[in-house]
Order: structure tokens, then C-alpha cells, then sequence
């Protein structure tokens, strides 16, 4: 929702977006394809977060011993039109 505070702002300012400034959102949505442009984002994969999530919960409800390290999850970049290639100088 930030990201889409950013592309009205720029548009108060006189300015075009992606022409002249690329905006990012993060924690993808399906508003964000619906939206003028369609927001380019970063889409963290929730099912496999909450799914280690459960099992962790299991395990130690279980008695087994839970792994202490940190999860690491891949997020996706989802380019839609509120980006685009920088200018040439």
C-alpha cells in the first residue's frame, strides 16, 4: 500500500511513473495487478513460510528438538508495469 502512496506522490509532483521514476512494492497482492500501473513487487512465498512454520510447531509439541538455525525463504521479484529500464545518459 506505501508503494502505491509513492506512484500518487510522484504523479503530484508532474512526473510519470515507470517513465520517469520506478516504483517497487513488497508483500504482493492481487490488488497490486488491478492498479494504474500495475505494481512491479516482491512476493514472499507465504505457503512455504507457514508451512515450516506448522511443522516446526509440531516437532516441538512432539518432544522432537527443532533445528536452531534460521529459515531462509526465496522471494520472487514480479515485474509488472510500474518499472521500467533506466534512461540512457
Amino acid at each position: 500500500m506505501l508503494a502505491l502512496g509513492a506512484v500518487r506522490a510522484v504523479r503530484r509532483l508532474g512526473k510519470r511513473v515507470p517513465q520517469d521514476m520506478s516504483i517497487v512494492g513488497f508483500d504482493d497482492s492481487a490488488i497490486m495487478t488491478c492498479t494504474d500501473p500495475p505494481l512491479t513487487t516482491v512476493r514472499q512465498p507465504i505457503e512455504a513460510m507457514g508451512q515450516s512454520v506448522v511443522d516446526l510447531l509440531v516437532q516441538q509439541m512432539e518432544g522432537v528438538g527443532v533445528p536452531s538455525e534460521e529459515l531462509f525463504f526465496e522471494p520472487e521479484l514480479v515485474v509488472r508495469g510500474s518499472t521500467a529500464p533506466a534512461p540512457r545518459t
